[in-house]
């Protein structure tokens, strides 16, 4: 499988696209004034330490106070639990100031989530100060490489203090996936590279003694060399000069094996025009998506979960109805995973696959949907088809989808989606209006309202207009407001 990663810079906003034989995958955008902060180090003060949620609100000098719980805190020495837990009134107290690394961006009406256990990545390496372990990301499977990997950290630990002079390290340490293959002198470097950050960032929490950011994570077009970077990708595209510069630079830092993959894109024809990303993102807005088959998926996002509904649609198949459905249920797992990557949907996710009754189209289903998830750089957890016929899995979210990102709640319909009906409002109206001519004494009710409502209220309900005028002794009038949405309206007693 080839690969391509390009990246899209404008003066507003930074846009990454991987691309995997022609098609896209996954797209990412950071905007000037409102960059993600996952990673991001600060000195914060806590607000509020509330023992009910085991949990505190730190201050780390955004619109709204972070969320710390107490499981994300790494206790004092000599802290005496009980219970098996740590009780947050013995790790934090109001006005305390602590330092923080962010690990969810702030969501919607939600902070962002922190933790006290520190880290600092690089292209093979997540570096962790004081935890004394280390791992390797569960995506290297063979056993051989994992034992390789642990021997050439150890190597690497020994190279550090012996070139230093200090104690034996203590510091722990998880080899990412991309570490599969490296050499020592990779590793060495990466580990070199991590405990210089580091050193800076302690200088900075020592001289720091109000509420700041220590460290920045790097901006996104640096974030996709060491992050999105695999031994698949043939290139790199780049359409600033400035940023291709940058990129280079960090290449030759990091690891001088990526150099030769970046590529500077001079061409008139803008960039993300090449594989049509620039419609893929617009199609990854919609609710539906259509397979190649005729069938398609229905994907909603809410606050609690994301649903993914399957239908056949035009499919009707060749054989029977269950082929046609297995069919179908193949050709959307495969769509489902690569939508979940390309709007960075996370949390909690159901999918409704069309009922299936024989148990091995249901496994084949299940085998289709894990070997397209195993591609996605995100943490997943899945579970087998229930008895309804639905799948339940997870998505690590760190960041806004691509929706939330691109897009706001509908002023009109506040998200919902749907409006009241014409004949909805028109009934709201006329219960107003008996409300209004009890409160109020007036001569006449003048009722302000969007054209179709209007043309409602003197066409099909003349009649109970009518009626409401000899009730409530008064004429009512109305006066059609262009701007007014279909629910708006107003009553106002003359």
């Amino acid at each position: 499988m080839s690969s391509e990663i390009l990246v899209n810079i404008t003066p507003m906003e930074t846009r990454v696209a991987l691309v995997e034989n022609g098609v896209v995958q996954e797209v990412a955008v950071e905007r000037a004034r409102r960059r993600g902060i996952v990673g991001n180090i600060y000195k914060g003060k806590v607000v509020r330490v509330l023992p009910g949620m085991q949990a505190a609100f730190v201050d780390i000098g955004l619109a709204k106070a972070g969320f710390l719980h107490a499981d994300d805190i790494v206790p004092p020495p000599g802290t005496e639990r009980s219970g098996g837990s740590l009780d947050i009134r013995q790790l934090l107290r109001e006005g305390q100031m602590v330092v923080v690394q962010v690990v969810k961006d702030p969501i919607a009406s939600k902070g962002a989530r922190l933790t006290s256990r520190l880290s600092v990545s690089s292209r093979y390496l997540v570096y962790m100060p004081e935890v004394g372990h280390v791992g390797v990301s569960q995506r290297i499977d063979t056993e051989q490489e994992r034992e390789r990997l642990k021997q050439l950290i150890a190597e690497a630990q020994q190279f550090v203090e012996s070139e230093s002079g200090v104690e034996p390290l203590r510091d722990g340490y998880i080899l990412r996936t991309a570490a599969e293959g490296a050499s020592l002198d990779e590793i060495r470097a990466d580990l070199v590279f991590l405990h210089r950050i580091w050193g800076l960032i302690q200088d900075r929490i020592k001289s720091s003694q109000t509420i700041s950011c220590l460290y920045e994570d790097m901006p996104l077009s640096l974030r996709a060399l060491r992050d999105m970077l695999r031994t698949d990708v043939e290139k790199v595209r780049v359409d600033s000069r400035e940023v291709f510069a940058s990129m280079v630079k960090f290449a030759e830092l990091v690891n001088p094996d990526m150099v030769h993959l970046l590529e500077h894109y001079p061409g008139e024809r803008p960039l993300f025009y090449l594989y049509s990303i620039e419609d893929e993102i617009n199609r990854a807005l919609d609710r539906t998506v259509q397979l190649k088959s005729g069938g398609y998926l229905v994907i909603d996002q809410t606050e609690a979960m994301t649903t993914v509904d399957v239908n056949t649609g035009g499919f009707v198949g060749h054989r029977n109805l269950e082929e046609t459905i297995f069919k179908t249920n193949l050709e959307a797992a495969a769509a489902i995973a690569r939508q979940l990557r390309l709007r960075n949907l996370g949390g909690i996710i159901i999918i409704d696959f069309i009922d299936m009754k024989d148990l091995e189209h249901r496994r084949q289903v299940m085998r289709t949907l894990e070997k397209a998830l195993e591609r996605d750089r995100a943490k997943t957890g899945i579970t087998t088809v229930s008895e309804l016929g639905l799948v339940e899995m997870t998505r690590k979210r760190t960041s806004e989808s691509l929706g939330q990102i691109l897009c706001e709640p509908c002023p009109v319909c506040q998200g919902r989606g749907r409006l009241k009906s014409p004949e909805t409002v028109c009934y709201d109206i006329m219960r107003e209006i008996l409300r209004e001519s009890r409160a109020f004494e007036c001569e006449k009710i003048l009722v302000l309202a969007s054209q179709v409502v209007i043309d409602r209220l003197l066409d099909e309900d003349s009649s109970n207009i009518a009626d409401l005028e000899e009730f409530i002794g008064r004429p009512i009038q109305f006066r059609v407001e262009t701007l007014y949405s279909q629910e708006q309206y107003d009553i106002i007693p003359v």
